[in-house]
């Protein structure tokens, strides 16, 4: 499903007046029934991780961490059997697995358990593409040496980090390539096609294969 510039824009005006919490998702979904819902679902996810980057430093200075771990454990001594972990990130308006990770670090910590973040890190390898094409193809006209895969809707935020952090280096490693965003993107956004990026909703079907196409000159 492609959206144009407007009607994303007016559904990210209106997660934005009622904020991007879980409980806010029904009524994103009457508000535009005409939509469809995985896209809306895909939006509603991305404007959601918005809102936890924007709000987590706060939640990881020593004050918060200690408040939430001790909070944890009062918690589990009065009913192990109680969701604590849900009820508190409901309450501070955090996501539930990273407040599982949070009270899990602190947990680490004190048991002398814990591993640096830096020595988890996968070595000797860049990002790549999903797919790498040892025979390039063309779709619509279009060169395609390798497809990246996004389950997500592309709006424009999300898109432009994409651009720079991921397909301008395959483009000038692998040259021109193909993205398919499976829940839809801004139309207007599929703007870089003659540099060498095209962006898809859906796997394309008039794919040519280069090789076929050559051997039968």
């Amino acid at each position: 499903m492609k959206l144009t510039k407007a009607q994303y824009d007016e559904i990210a005006q209106f997660l934005g007046r009622v904020q991007p919490t879980r409980q806010s998702l029904r009524k994103l979904k009457e508000k535009f029934p005409s939509q469809s819902q995985s896209t809306l679902l895909s939006i509603f996810s991305q404007e959601y991780q918005k809102q936890i980057k924007r709000t987590h430093a706060k939640h990881h200075t020593a004050e918060a961490i200690e408040t939430y771990y001790q909070r944890y454990l009062n918690g589990v001594m009065k009913n192990a059997a109680a969701p604590i972990l849900l009820e508190l990130a409901n309450e501070v308006d955090f996501a539930p697995s990273l407040m599982a990770r949070i009270v899990l670090e602190r947990f680490l910590q004190e048991k002398e358990q814990a591993i640096p973040e830096d020595q988890l890190r996968a070595k000797g390898y860049d990002k790549t593409p999903d797919f790498i094409l040892e025979v390039p193809v063309a779709v619509e006209g279009h060169i395609i040496h390798w497809i990246e895969s996004k389950a997500s809707f592309g709006d424009e935020s999300s898109h432009q980090a994409y651009l720079q952090d991921q397909f301008w280096s395959y483009w000038n490693r692998f040259g021109p390539g193909l993205v398919i965003y499976w829940y839809g993107f801004i139309e207007e956004l599929d703007c870089h096609r003659e540099r060498g990026i095209l962006l898809k909703d859906c796997f394309p079907t008039d794919i040519v294969t280069l090789r076929h196409s050559m051997a039968q000159r």
